[in-house]
């Protein structure tokens, strides 16, 4: 928490000190602007964007923060389906790959593959597969999965892969079958892979229910959202940054569900270290 605060003050610090210092133009180098432009209407003031969030959408509507809070619990609440679909599937795939070195052979590559499709491709064709079949909430779901179950599978497949040859033979002359090991020494063992990658999965799947609320124009989310506000950005150039505060926001609550997760686990796991010791 207190890295997070720290993090937060410096990105601030960034920001204003390159917009005090910065060309209102951008810089630019043999024709191309390798720095953004430090003018108003493309760098609001921090303190303006949190103005802003307290003003009325609309005359009479709303205030702002109230909008951005709940489109961000709507995507939050798919990021949640996507997220835990896409962690199963990684998981399963990964014991899959560690039971059968064939199965890993064959499979990994694809998985690798698989993430370097396009989402912006990857959504019309999904939400034509699903049609009136499920709502449009399940495609952005499904496309929230379809990031997060990479880390999963490659950080769960390390770490079950982990264990010393010692330790996995010691389990044999326990007579200890593969289910067996793998609960009692694969499974925790991989918990320090685990977690990190669940952190990964956490944020890809932010970054797909975003990007697929976006692509399939669902409404109520905080992507939609974005593309709204995106269209005052020459009137209102705050209130853009204000949906895309809440879209950060969304990613450092999932990352903090999951720490949470991580926390009874790996205490767990130390204490069953120190009695084995």
């Amino acid at each position: 928490m207190f890295s997070a605060v720290v993090g937060l003050v410096v990105l601030v610090a960034l920001w204003e000190g390159y917009k005090a210092v910065g060309n209102p133009d951008g810089t630019v180098l043999l024709g191309v602007r390798v720095l953004p432009r430090a003018d108003d209407l493309s760098m609001p003031h921090v303190w303006d964007m949190l103005q802003r969030l307290g003003r009325p959408e609309l005359t009479g509507g709303r205030p702002v923060w109230q909008v951005v809070l709940s489109a961000s619990l709507f995507t939050l609440g798919i990021t949640a389906v996507g997220f835990v679909a896409g962690a199963v599937i990684g998981l399963l795939l990964a014991v899959a790959m560690q039971r059968f070195r064939i199965v890993e052979r064959g499979l990994l590559p694809y998985v690798i593959l698989s993430q370097t499709v396009p989402l912006v491709a990857l959504a019309p064709l999904i939400a034509g597969w699903g049609g009136t079949i499920w709502p449009e909430w399940m495609t952005v779901a499904l496309i929230a999965a379809y990031l997060a179950f990479f880390p999963v599978a490659v950080g769960m497949l390390r770490g079950l892969q982990s264990p010393q040859a010692a330790g996995v033979e010691l389990m044999r002359s326990y007579a200890a079958g593969w289910w067996r090991t793998l609960l009692k020494l694969r499974f925790p063992a991989s918990l320090p892979y685990l977690f990190p990658a669940l952190r990964l999965a956490g944020a890809a799947a932010v970054v797909g229910a975003v990007v697929g609320e976006i692509s399939t124009g669902t409404r109520g989310g905080i992507g939609r959202l974005i593309i709204e506000y995106s269209r005052e950005a020459t009137s209102d150039p705050a209130k853009v940054y204000t949906a895309m505060l809440g879209a950060a926001l969304l990613g450092l609550v999932v990352a903090a569900l999951v720490s949470l997760l991580e926390l009874p686990l790996m205490r767990h796991r130390r204490r069953v270290s120190v009695v084995t010791m």
